[in-house]
């Protein structure tokens, strides 16, 4: 060992660097013992701590003191996420394929719940614009109400954000918190009698055939109303038309499974070429913190609101509860709606009509990304 090179990059440690293994040393805590979201949370926070040591060769080839070639987190950066946005729209194959769109398709009024559920981001545009950051930033930031992290990178990319990294922690940790946060906001906007609406499953039998057409009209209909959100809404429904259309079995499971873990793997260590000590450590990263769960929460309530309003012309009563299933945290949200709706009534079982209002905001979100980015960067 070169005693000389071992001073120097000990020498070369700043407090803001080991703030930075402090904060992997967390997310790798989290990931673990917490279960929060460990095939993603994981790799952010073991690459957080590769890319601030200093003098390490996973950012830059570094010879006589001149950058002769990227890291290969940079690498991985610049090719798979910079470049072409690859990594998170490949992900979308993986995500079309574990959704079944048939209690959606049962029951189509709740493709307006998943719409309702995405106020917060543009109330939360309208906030970080007011404090201080300018459209494309504030733009990124609001996304992270969907609670859809592969949204919430392409727009912060396809924006030119220089929050790529925070934003990207942030949406995926609230996207883990969401059974701790969601309860609670449903709790302060509902009361206990309108928890106890109960709505009972009769689906509709959905065909073959309409399973089969229908990733292919929204994606005719999404690439016309909002052609900036084809690369996310397409790949989603190309997905699902894996799963549905019956023959290819194979594919469709190893998009669910091998796919979308090794994507979501590579993508966690990647986005860490954003999570450097000197970018990472300021006052915008606190205040994204705080934005993030704005959006969250704005999204939540607007879901549960507009639930209510439904039922002011709706014979048959929505449990207000299902709203909140309205943004894209999938299946989580839905899964947290059915706990809740259980502890409320034993006998009420929500978790059909959650995962239709959850799947809804999983294309809704998509296409409000790709109507941001149109409108941002017209």
């Amino acid at each position: 060992m070169d005693l000389n090179f071992l001073i120097e990059s000990v020498s070369n440690v700043k407090p803001e660097h080991v703030v930075m293994w402090i904060i992997g040393g967390l997310l790798i805590f989290l990931a673990i013992k917490k279960d929060m979201e460990p095939a993603l949370l994981l790799p952010i926070g073991f690459g957080a701590i590769l890319v601030n040591i200093p003098l390490s060769n996973v950012v830059n080839e570094v010879v006589d003191g001149n950058v002769v070639a990227s890291g290969i987190i940079d690498w991985l950066f610049e090719v798979g996420i910079e470049a072409s946005e690859a990594m998170p729209i490949l992900l979308f194959i993986g995500i079309g394929a574990m959704i079944d769109f048939g209690p959606l398709l049962s029951n189509p009024k709740l493709f307006l719940l998943g719409g309702a559920a995405q106020f917060g981001i543009f109330l939360t545009i309208l906030l970080a614009t007011m404090i201080g950051f300018n459209i494309n930033d504030a733009a990124a930031i609001g996304i992270i109400g969907a609670a859809d992290g592969p949204t919430s990178i392409l727009v912060a990319m396809k924006l030119g954000s220089k929050f790529l990294g925070p934003i990207t922690v942030v949406a995926y940790s609230y996207m883990a918190l969401v059974p701790i946060i969601q309860p609670a906001v449903v709790k302060l906007c509902t009361t206990k009698k309108e928890r106890l609406i109960r709505m009972e499953y009769n689906p509709v039998s959905v065909s073959h055939t309409t399973k089969v057409l229908f990733p292919i009209v929204v994606t005719l209909i999404a690439g016309l109303i909002a052609p900036k959100s084809l690369a996310l809404v397409g790949f989603l429904m190309f997905g699902n038309l894996l799963r549905e259309c019956g023959v290819l079995r194979l594919l469709s499971e190893t998009a669910q499974n091998i796919l979308a873990n090794l994507i979501t793997l590579l993508l966690g260590i990647t986005i860490a070429s954003q999570m450097k000590a000197e970018t990472f450590i300021t006052w915008e990263t606190l205040l994204i913190l705080v934005l993030g769960l704005a959006a969250f929460v704005f999204d939540t309530v607007a879901g549960v609101m507009f639930a209510k309003f439904m039922n002011l012309f709706s014979k048959k009563k929505i449990n207000p509860m299902i709203g909140a299933a309205g943004i894209s945290a999938f299946p989580m949200s839905a899964r947290v709606i059915q706990k809740m709706g259980l502890k409320e009534d034993p006998s009420n079982h929500l978790l059909m009509h959650a995962i239709g209002a959850n799947v809804s905001g999983q294309i809704a979100s998509a296409i409000v990304g790709g109507l941001i980015i149109g409108l941002v960067l017209a």
